[in-house]
């Protein structure tokens, strides 16, 4: 549906903030879904979530394949979304692993630390040069997540395996990282936005949909409420959250909207902490409150190039 009027600034508020809730809900229905299953195999389990998340999102996107096949892509837009879509593969499948291993605040503060990355893959593969600021951010970032990783190895009232899941976490923002950095070429080079979506989601979903069965782990079977959280992940995580900020950048600044988005982890603590009673070592509090400072920094310093 095409929006031809822009919307009021309380409009646009209204659904960014619509959109920060959506994805801080998605490690609260991992969470969740974890729990139902106890004694399941956690690594078999995540990637069935995964894979599950991205097959029902590319299958509301089939209508873009129409579009795609009329549009006659070039080879290198299509390579990109290919190969974004098994960055994006690889993102889920590590991101929603990590929360078997460590805490919410850890996992969603870590993953938050994309633009930190964007930045320096942009710098070393693009040749884009940084700001001062965005270097004072990156330093300031990496010293957050260092705190993180040494409040993991203390006592955390829910973290298993604190350091495992931290690496499993700083990963899946590394392969984010490159997921948007090939979305952006794919579409510099002629690929639309839905087209380039439905390949890359699809991309994504055929990786995954085998893996589960080489942990021994099976897509039915699970008790009934187990399948509604996946459908909440894909409804409120995904189209509402994601969705939300791809339409809040059209009216603002993507600084503006991507500011927004550091209230991800902060979202997530609240609802882990009142919903499942989660609450994280002190140092990974203060690591992830340096870490979003650093972010923020590197965010705003890209604007002054």
């Amino acid at each position: 549906m095409q929006i031809w009027r822009a919307p009021k600034p309380w409009q646009v508020g209204l659904v960014l903030i619509a959109g920060v809730f959506g994805i801080s809900t998605a490690s609260i229905f991992v969470r969740l879904a974890f729990a139902a299953v106890p004694g399941v195999s956690s690594v078999g389990f995540s990637l069935v979530l995964s894979a599950a998340r991205l097959i029902i999102s590319a299958i509301l996107l089939l209508p873009a394949w129409r579009h795609l096949r009329s549009s006659y892509p070039s080879r290198t837009s299509v390579y990109y979304a290919l190969v974004a879509g098994v960055c994006l593969a690889l993102h889920f499948a590590t991101w929603i692993t990590s929360l078997a291993f460590t805490s919410i605040a850890a996992a969603s503060t870590l993953v938050s630390s994309t633009p930190i990355w964007v930045a320096l893959l942009s710098w070393l593969w693009l040749r884009e040069k940084l700001s001062p600021l965005t270097l004072i951010g990156v330093g300031v970032a990496l010293a957050g997540g260092i705190i993180i990783a040494l409040g993991g190895s203390g006592v955390d009232t829910v973290a298993s395996r604190p350091m495992l899941g931290n690496f499993l976490a700083l990963f899946g923002a590394w392969m984010y990282s490159l997921y948007l950095l090939l979305g952006r070429q794919a579409q510099q080079a002629g690929l639309g936005l839905g087209s380039y979506i439905a390949v890359a989601y699809t991309t994504g979903a055929l990786i995954l949909l085998p893996l589960p069965g080489i942990f021994n782990a099976s897509y039915t079977g699970y008790p009934s409420i187990v399948y509604v959280y996946i459908l909440l992940i894909a409804i409120f995580s995904q189209m509402l959250g994601h969705t939300s900020l791809n339409w809040g950048m059209r009216w603002l600044s993507p600084t503006f909207v991507t500011l927004a988005a550091l209230f991800e982890p902060v979202g997530a603590s609240f609802l882990a902490y009142f919903l499942l009673n989660e609450l994280p070592a002190k140092l990974t509090i203060v690591g992830a409150a340096i870490l979003l400072v650093g972010v923020a920094c590197a965010i705003v310093g890209a604007k002054q190039k």
